[in-house]
C-alpha cells in the first residue's frame, strides 16, 4: 500500500464574534481539510488550524509523501524533517522550517494515515494509540465574552429570541449576568459538567466576578477554569488568584513564560495550567525545573500528532503533571482525533476543551457529532470513524475565497469595532 494521492483543502466556517486576549473572532473560522488516497483507494482525512501558510505548507509536503507506505509513520516523519531541514531545503533555494511548524504539517499527515491504518486493519484510530480506556470521553463547556453576532454571512438562521443554545450563541455576553446565561444555555443542550471562561478581554476584577457568579449559579459540585491567556503580571495574578482559591480547578495561563507562571504557582494554591508556556517536549525541562504549571493542555495538532501526544502522557505521568487538551476552532475531523486521544488516555481528571458548540457548519458527512450529558462517543467505524460530505467540503472550500482571509488576524477584527486597539502581551 503507498500513498497516490494528497489532497490539500482550504475551507472557512463561520465563527462568532468572540472575544479573547488577543482581540476578536472574524466572521470566519479557517481550517485546512487533507485527504490522502491509496493505490488501493483507501482514502485517510485530517484537519488543522488554517493559513495560506499551512495550506502552501501541505502542498509542498506532497513530494516527500506521495509514492510511501502510511503504515511507515517514523520514516515519513524523518523523510519530512530532512528535506524541509536546513541543508536540503537551503540547496533547493527553500527556506527550511522551524520544528514548530515540522510538527503542525506532521500532525496531519499522522492523523490522515492512522485513518488509513484503521480503516485498512478494520480498527478505530483508539485501538491504534493503545486501546480504549473510556466510551465516552468528558469535554467542558467553553464559555466567552462576546458581541451579539452569529459570524458568517448569513449567520445561524434562527430568532434570537426563540431561547435555547441556537440563541445564545447569537446574544451578547459582555458580563457575569451574560456569561452565566449563556452557560446555562449551553450545559441545557450539551449537558457540560464543567466550564471553563477564556478571559483576557476585561479588567482582572470584572472576570473574577464573572467566575463566582458561575459558582453561585452552578455550585461547587461544577468545575470551573479561567484562562487569561497570559496577559496579567505575576502580582496582579496573585491578587486575583487568591479570590478564586478554593473556587477554580485550575488557573490556566495567568501569566507569560515558564519562571512567571513558577513564581504564580508558589504563591497559590489553586493548580496551574498550560498550553502556552510548555508547548513542546524541549519545553518540558524547563518546566520540571521552575514547577510551572501542574497541568499541560496537550493538543495534537501543535504536539506533532496522536502518537506524540500518547509519548507526553508519559512524560506527564512521570514527572507528576496532570494533562488535558487545548483546543481551538475545528470542525468533525478534529474532534474525532480528539475523542480518540482522549478515549486512550490512562485518565481523564479534567475534560477536554472544544469550541465545537460554536461552530454551526460541518464538513464529514451524517452531519455534526453529538454531545450528550457532556460527553461525545468514540466514532463507530474503523479509522477516525468519519467521511467527508464532499458537497460540504465544496460549500466551506467557497467560503474560504470568498471571505477573503488567508490568516487568523484577531486584532485587525478586534480595530474594527474598537479603533486604536492594541495587542498587548501584559495588559494588567
Amino acid at each position: 500500500m503507498i500513498i497516490r494521492e494528497i489532497n490539500v483543502t482550504p475551507v472557512a466556517t463561520a465563527d462568532p464574534p468572540l472575544l479573547n486576549a488577543a482581540g476578536l473572532h472574524a466572521p470566519y473560522a479557517l481550517r485546512t481539510i487533507v485527504e490522502l488516497v491509496t493505490d488501493d483507494n483507501i482514502s485517510g482525512v485530517s484537519e488543522v488550524p488554517g493559513s495560506q501558510r499551512t495550506t502552501e505548507a501541505l502542498e509542498s509536503t506532497r513530494e516527500v509523501v506521495a509514492g510511501r507506505d502510511p503504515f511507515q509513520l517514523n520514516a515519513i516523519r524523518a523523510a519530512l524533517a530532512q528535506y524541509f531541514g536546513p541543508e536540503e531545503a537551503a540547496a533547493r533555494g527553500d527556506a527550511p522550517w522551524d520544528q514548530r511548524r515540522l510538527v503542525h504539517i506532521f500532525s496531519a499527515i499522522e492523523v490522515a494515515c492512522m485513518d488509513i491504518v484503521g480503516k485498512a486493519t478494520n480498527r478505530p484510530v483508539v485501538d491504534l494509540l493503545g486501546g480504549r480506556m473510556r466510551d465516552r470521553v468528558p469535554f467542558a463547556a467553553y464559555l466567552f465574552y462576546k458581541h451579539e453576532g452569529a459570524g458568517g454571512e448569513h449567520g445561524f438562521g434562527v430568532d434570537p429570541d426563540a431561547g435555547g443554545w441556537p440563541a445564545a450563541r447569537q446574544q451578547a455576553a459582555l458580563d457575569s449576568r451574560g456569561v452565566v446565561k449563556q452557560a446555562e444555555a449551553m450545559c441545557a443542550e450539551f449537558g457540560f459538567q464543567s466550564l471553563k471562561l477564556k478571559g483576557g478581554v476585561f479588567e482582572p476584577a470584572i472576570e473574577v466576578e464573572s467566575i463566582l457568579a458561575l459558582r453561585e449559579a452552578f455550585g461547587p459540585e461544577v468545575p470551573l477554569r479561567l484562562d487569561p491567556n497570559a496577559l496579567w503580571r505575576v502580582e496582579t495574578a496573585i491578587e486575583h488568584g487568591r479570590k478564586m482559591e478554593g473556587v477554580l480547578e485550575y488557573l490556566e495561563d495567568p501569566v507569560r513564560g515558564q519562571q512567571n507562571m513558577a513564581r504564580v504557582r508558589q504563591a497559590l494554591d489553586t493548580p496551574l495550567a498550560t498550553n502556552m508556556c510548555t508547548t513542546a517536549f524541549e519545553d518540558i525541562p524547563g518546566s520540571v525545573a521552575f514547577g510551572s504549571e501542574d497541568i499541560i493542555l496537550s493538543d495534537h495538532h501543535f504536539w506533532g500528532g496522536l502518537r506524540a501526544s500518547m509519548e507526553l502522557v508519559r512524560i506527564c505521568e512521570t514527572f507528576g503533571r496532570g494533562i488535558s487538551m487545548h483546543s481551538n476552532s475545528h470542525l468533525g475531523i478534529s474532534l474525532a482525533a480528539m475523542v480518540h486521544l482522549g478515549a486512550a488516555l490512562p485518565a481523564v481528571p479534567y475534560a477536554l476543551d472544544t469550541h465545537y458548540p460554536w461552530q454551526s457548519e460541518e464538513v464529514i458527512a451524517g452531519g455534526r457529532i453529538a454531545i450528550e450529558d457532556g460527553m461525545i462517543a468514540v466514532p463507530s467505524g474503523p479509522g477516525l470513524g468519519v467521511e467527508l460530505d464532499r458537497d460540504a467540503l465544496a460549500r466551506l472550500h467557497e467560503n474560504y475565497h470568498k471571505c477573503g482571509l488567508t490568516k487568523r488576524n484577531d486584532a485587525a477584527e478586534m480595530q474594527k469595532v474598537s479603533p486604536g486597539w492594541k495587542f498587548q502581551a501584559t495588559r494588567w
